[in-house]
């Protein structure tokens, strides 16, 4: 399995409906959510439950309701789950999730899964990952954890093999605007640790889509939506995440003639 081009993001685990009426966030909302984004043109998407409440939560028997009405509403669509903490799961609670899932993909922050964890019971973990079939798609949010992700495969903690990441420019914060240019001291980083992963990026703010596009010509793979970022590249908000992946094609339609073009200029 390798990571799709183009991976929707609509809900994320801190969003209300009071920041966009169309975020979706039950399951029958994610699912036709999914369905709209991969006829716009996304290939997968990652995935977030939330409780009756609206919480944010780490709850296989939601993710199995999820997963399996996506394989019967869009069969054979991509479909990742997060383990992300958002202060509130420690690593113990989101190896169990991973565990007792054994989900297809997940996408787990490496500094979370390592916070304050023996090296061994991580190696172990990610071991199990490798003998469930789960892919495992790092996030890497500064150059320090792209140093660090190469220090646990130099160690063996991590394997080298299969490996897929995910680079993060910026982060909740009011205000932001990534910088498209900030990718390169990552992927610079990147390749002085040697490391040759399946990559892809997310990127808060308006610029969104500009940064998403420098990472499809760089040969990488984008991931985008509500999650991140509601306004299109002119400034307008988004109906829907539908309209957030196909503001996103219309500039990286071309696909590998896109990277190619980009090498002869």
């Amino acid at each position: 399995m390798t990571l799709p081009r183009v991976m929707v993001a609509p809900t994320g685990a801190r969003l209300t409906k009071a920041d966009h009426p169309a975020l979706p966030i039950t399951i029958a909302e994610i699912v036709e959510t999914a369905v709209a984004c991969r006829e716009a043109g996304a290939d997968g998407l990652h995935a977030h439950v939330r409780d009756a409440e609206g919480r944010h939560v780490l709850d296989a028997g939601l993710y199995r309701e999820l997963i399996a009405e996506l394989s019967r509403t869009a069969p054979g669509f991509y479909v990742q789950i997060t383990t992300e903490a958002v202060g509130r799961y420690s690593p113990a609670e989101q190896r169990a999730l991973v565990e007792t899932l054994r989900p297809a993909a997940v996408s787990i922050a490496l500094r979370e899964i390592t916070q304050e964890e023996d090296e061994q019971v991580t190696a172990r973990f990610f071991a199990s990952c490798r003998e469930a079939g789960t892919e495992v798609q790092h996030i890497l949010y500064d150059a320090g954890d792209v140093e660090r992700l190469a220090a646990l495969i130099a160690r063996g903690t991590v394997a080298a093999g299969g490996l897929a990441v995910l680079h993060v420019l910026g982060r909740y914060t009011s205000g932001q605007v990534s910088d498209p240019a900030a990718l390169d001291p990552l992927l610079a980083v990147q390749a002085a640790a040697g490391l040759s992963p399946d990559w892809g990026l997310c990127a808060f703010g308006p610029t969104e889509t500009e940064c998403l596009r420098a990472a499809i010509i760089r040969g990488g793979k984008a991931r985008i939506g509500f999650e991140n970022n509601r306004l299109n590249r002119d400034g307008s908000i988004a109906a829907d995440n539908a309209a957030r992946i196909r503001d996103l094609m219309a500039v990286i339609g071309g696909g590998q003639a896109l990277v190619e073009s980009s090498t002869q200029t």
